[in-house]
Parts: C-alpha cells; structure tokens; sequence
C-alpha cells in the first residue's frame, strides 16, 4: 500500500498547492469535454432541431445534477474527512470512511433517486418551460441518466477519495481512459457507424453512462491490489456502519444543500428563459454558453476548490493549519488567472466559440454573444470564491458555505429575476445580469468569511464505536 504524500504538507506552499490542483483542475476539465463533445455532435449531426436537440441536453443535465449533488453530500463529507485523517496518516480510517460511504450512496442511489426520478421526470421537465420540441429529445435522455448513470456516480466517488488522500495523478489517468471510450462511444451512437444506426441525443446519453465504467473496474483492482492509498476495511459488511454515516453526513450535508441550491438557482434560471420570447432559443444559448463553453471556467474552479479542500484539510490534520490558510489564497491567484484567459476569449472571440457547436440561428448567437461578454466578467469571480470555499469546506466549516450559497444564489440570483418577471420587464439582459451579480456577491461574501477564521476551532473526529 502506498504511503501518504509528506510534499502536501512541507516546504513550498506553492508547490504544494500546484502539484494537488493541476491534475485535480485537468480531471474536472477532461470530464467537462464529455459534455462540449455530445453538444458538438449533436449540434452538427442531429438534422431536425438541432438546437432544441442542443437544449434538451443541457435541460437535463440540470435537473439530474439537483438530486446528484444531494447524494454528493455523502461524499464531500467523506472527502473532509479522508483528507484530515490522511493529514494524520491513519490507513484504517481512511479505508472505513470510503468504503461505508461509498456502500451508503448507492443504496440511496438504487433505490432512491433512480426511481424518483424516472417517473417524476416529465414534470420536472414541465416545471422548466421546457418547449415541446425540447421535450421530445429531454425525456428519455433524462430517465437515462436516472436510471443508468451507477458507473459515472462511482467514480465521482472513487475521484473525491483518491484525490483528497493527495494522490490526485489517479483520478487524472482514469478521466483520461473515460474520456477516450466516451469520444469513441459518442462518435459511434450519435453520429452512427456501420450498421448501428445516428441516436442522436439518446445515443449521448448511452455514452454517458457506460464511459466511466471500465475506469470504475481499474480502479478498484488498484484498490484490491493495494497499489494505491485506500485498501480494503477490516470488516465488510452490507449494513451501514452508523457512526461513520453520521459523522459523514454532519459535515457533508451542509454540503449537499450548498450543492442542491446552486443547481435547484440553475434550473430557476432555466424556467425564468423559458418564459421569454423565443425561450427554445434562449435556452439553447444557455446550454451551450453557460454549461458548455463556461465549464472551462468552473470546472477548473471546482477542481480548485478540491485541491484547497485537500491541502487545507492535511494540513490541519497535521497541526499546520496557518501552512493551509496560506495554499488557499495561492489557489486564488492560480485561478483568477485561469480565468482571465477564458474571459479575453469569451469577451472578445465570442462567434468562433459558438461557431465550433455548428450554431447558425440567428437568436442563438444574439443570445449566446451577450451572455458570453457578461461571463468573462463573471468567471473571474466565481472561481475564486470557489477557492475559498473549498478552503472552509476542507476546513470542516461547511455551514457557512451553504448560507453563501442560500443568500446568493436563492436570494440575490432569483430575487432579481422574480421582481423584475412581476413588473414585465424580464429579459435576457437582465438574467445575464443577476447571474453576474450573484457571483460577485459569493466571492465576496466567501473571502470575508475565511479570513476570519472561525474555521480554525473546528474539530473533524470519527465516532467512537457505540457512541
């Protein structure tokens, strides 16, 4: 079994926090690839509608993402406590954590969210305004996600764990093999191949689900092998070891509500386009600039934020909690910079983005180059915030994050959109505006709670047995 990495928590901070964030950045960015590609494909090769095509998916990504983030409390919490339990070095702890975690999730999974799910899809779908012709391509897309994502809900898992022992290299080769049967899988069923016939959306959604599962075998032959960090538990049982759960859950939930009210402000958002003139378009253009073309930005925010979660959670772990605080303001830098690049391009390259996912309309591209010129402000501030916020979370401090989260996302977000949908005057303008708004409101918000550093009196401590 491999040996914990002493570099996360000595000598250059800044090596430190880089040799955590660049594979964690580059997997988050590899699997947002997944989603650009099927867009793409979908926007070139589905003939009829491409565009509502084009919506369908985004649609419901959104939705599904709001009941994964729910089970993901489960797992930022078993990230918290991985990481400060490494920090300490403790083997055992780490595997039990992991794997009563993992074992939890998905029963909740099985038997929770997938039939929910499936059968409450067409209203979820309604309670968007999503268009008839969206909703031909979103519904069995989205019962597929429910009902056959198991293979891409593990390896989230197996990812957060591997990456918050500080082995981050893993999750990186694992994204890399997913993301090659994906681009194979997604050529071959959206855009045909032989005798098996172009599915188009539905084929991208087949991809999907089945992509992850050989990295899902890999990794845990590493696991059974013992060439990497988590290794079996002493004990292995089908009933759930409740103190772990509990002290999991405690942390972690926060979380999961942090993570369900951003995406639960996602889907608002969607309705509030649906209701505009020419919603199919603008939802469209939001799928494609905000989920797709914006994932550069926050795909590589929240592989920051894990990166400062991790680095910040060993070091405390290992009495350095000062060593810690100082890696998140790095982390900031890093990503304030990522995010000027993508911003000179989505400010002043905007057509050629659109372009390349074979946008031709008209309206898309009116809406897409607005929304774009305000996202190259905003990604600067939300990733960032990311940073800090993974420095709390890390920290354990998960409560505060998720009243951030609540305030702006929920209060600022859709309050401006709600007020101004009952005066009338609602418009693209003004979405794109909330949206810029609320990400300023959570850097702001985010800094001036870390740099107060309550988080420092926070214990992260297993039950005892029996307690």
């Amino acid at each position: 079994m491999k040996s914990f990495d002493e570099e996360i928590v000595s000598g250059s901070v800044l090596r430190s926090i880089w040799k955590v964030a660049w594979p964690v950045i580059l997997t988050q960015l590899i699997a947002g690839i997944h989603g650009i590609v099927d867009q793409i494909l979908v926007g070139h090769f589905v003939k009829e509608n491409s565009e509502m095509a084009q919506a369908a998916i985004g649609d419901s990504w959104q939705l599904f993402l709001v009941f994964l983030v729910f089970l993901s409390s489960l797992f930022h919490g078993m990230n918290i406590v991985i990481a400060r339990y490494s920090g300490k070095q403790d083997h055992n702890s780490v595997n039990l954590v992991f794997f009563e975690t993992l074992k939890v999730s998905l029963y909740l999974l099985f038997f929770v969210v997938a039939p929910i799910g499936y059968f409450l899809a067409p209203t979820m779908l309604d309670w968007i305004r999503a268009e008839a012709d969206v909703q031909v391509y979103a519904l069995p897309y989205l019962r597929l996600l429910f009902t056959a994502s198991f293979p891409l809900f593990i390896i989230f898992i197996l990812n957060g764990a591997f990456q918050s022992t500080g082995y981050t290299k893993i999750p990186l080769y694992l994204g890399l093999l997913t993301t090659v049967i994906k681009l194979a899988l997604s050529l071959v069923l959206i855009v045909g191949f032989g005798p098996i016939p172009s599915l188009g959306v539905i084929g991208a959604g087949i991809s999907t689900c089945l992509a992850p599962l050989a990295a899902v075998i890999v990794a845990f032959y590493m696991i059974s092998k013992q060439k990497v960090i988590l290794g079996l538990p002493e004990k292995l049982s089908f009933l759930p070891d409740w103190s772990v759960i509990r002290t999991v859950s405690k942390i972690g939930i926060p979380s999961g509500i942090q993570a369900v009210l951003m995406n639960i402000g996602g889907a608002m958002v969607l309705r509030f386009i649906g209701s505009l003139p020419n919603s199919g378009e603008a939802q469209a253009a939001y799928t494609i600039c905000y989920v797709q073309l914006f994932s550069f930005v926050t795909w590589a925010g929240f592989g920051l934020r894990a990166a400062c979660a991790t680095v910040i959670g060993q070091n405390i772990g290992a009495g350095k909690a000062e060593r810690g605080r100082a890696a998140v303001f790095v982390g900031a830098v890093i990503g304030f910079i990522w995010a000027l690049f993508f911003g000179f391009w989505y400010f002043f390259f905007p057509e050629l983005l659109l372009n390349l996912f074979g946008v031709t309309d008209e309206l898309v591209l009116q809406y897409g180059v607005e929304l774009l010129n305000y996202l190259a402000f905003s990604g600067l501030f939300v990733v960032v915030a990311l940073a800090f916020t993974g420095g709390l979370q890390g920290a354990g401090d998960t409560m505060r994050p998720m009243v951030i989260a609540f305030t702006t996302q929920i209060v600022i977000l859709l309050g401006i959109c709600f007020v101004f949908e009952l005066r009338g005057q609602l418009s693209s303008t003004v979405i794109w505006t909330s949206i810029l708004i609320a990400h300023l409101s959570r850097l702001t918000l985010s800094f001036l709670i870390f740099v107060q550093g309550k988080w420092k009196g926070i214990k992260v401590e297993l039950e005892e047995k029996g307690a």
